[in-house]
């Protein structure tokens, strides 16, 4: 069904659980395939000892290129971008399945829901603390209490898991490398996608995964990707997310409108050309 792409850095345990998640708890036999950034963990011979579709380079490459080098060789209709700290529920992939048979395109982008340890103010996010790591993680206290976990369809996908259909994943060009390591890069290609004319951005209440929270991202150099997406597009990312994907609003349909031409968008749209001008 899906072509899974998995960014790794040296987080074996993680990307273990990850995997031994999607094997577990999946519907769907599908495609994994992980980009092991440098590997001296260990990680590079595991997975070829598990005999995982991989591709690698010696040092860490960030998210952008990592992606795009996996995304190469999928070979299913869909891509599936998963990060390596997040654990995969039971029925995460069939909920996103049965999304996929109510829409009559493939220009979609589609997330599963995270439910994280901590809050971070995240509204399209569950708090519920299982642990932060694999040696604390509840799994099995997770998985007795998620038929009582519930949320509605939520717009505004953008962070993994993302489904998308390959054809625009390659349309649109993937990650852009200018966002490497890859702060906002997650932004900068929902905007592609937008600008594609894609309108289906929608949370998927009932795919639910576990999300460790940063263990990657917390020890990278990260790049100013607020900055450098106000220069691209010329719009702060919070205008996108607020006006154009309404992130974290109840999704009453399937695919957003445009904004609305309110006096608010444009003080917005011109607060952002100005803070373009002296940045």
């Amino acid at each position: 069904m899906f072509s899974i792409i998995i960014p790794t850095w040296n987080n074996l345990p993680l990307l273990q659980l990850c995997i031994r998640s999607i094997r577990q708890n999946s519907a769907f036999p599908h495609q994994i395939i992980v980009h092991v950034n440098d590997g001296s963990d260990g990680t590079l011979a595991w997975v070829r000892a598990q005999g995982i579709t991989h591709t690698a380079s010696p040092e860490n490459v960030g998210i952008c290129l990592a992606v795009n080098e996996a995304a190469m060789h999928a070979t299913h209709d869909y891509i599936l971008y998963l990060n390596d700290d997040m654990y995969c529920c039971p029925g995460w992939d069939s909920a996103l399945a049965d999304k996929l048979k109510l829409l009559d395109t493939d220009l979609f982008m589609l997330s599963g829901t995270m439910i994280e340890p901590r809050d971070t103010n995240n509204p399209c996010a569950i708090v519920r603390n299982y642990g932060d790591d694999v040696g604390n993680f509840d799994e099995a206290g997770l998985l007795a209490e998620l038929p009582e976990i519930n949320k509605e369809d939520w717009f505004g996908a953008t962070w993994p898991p993302t489904l998308v259909s390959r054809r625009w994943w390659c349309m649109v060009g993937g990650y852009s490398s200018e966002f490497s390591p890859g702060m906002s890069s997650d932004n900068d290609f929902s905007m592609k996608m937008w600008h594609a004319g894609c309108r289906i951005f929608l949370g998927v209440g009932s795919s639910f995964v576990y999300h460790f929270q940063c263990k990657s991202t917390g020890k990278v150099k990260k790049n100013d990707g607020g900055r450098q997406f106000l220069h691209k597009w010329g719009m702060r990312q919070s205008v996108f997310d607020r006006y154009y994907l309404r992130r974290g609003l109840i999704a009453q349909n399937i695919q957003l409108a445009d904004p609305d031409e309110t006096k608010e968008l444009h003080w917005q749209l011109l607060r952002s050309r100005l803070k373009r001008a002296v940045s």
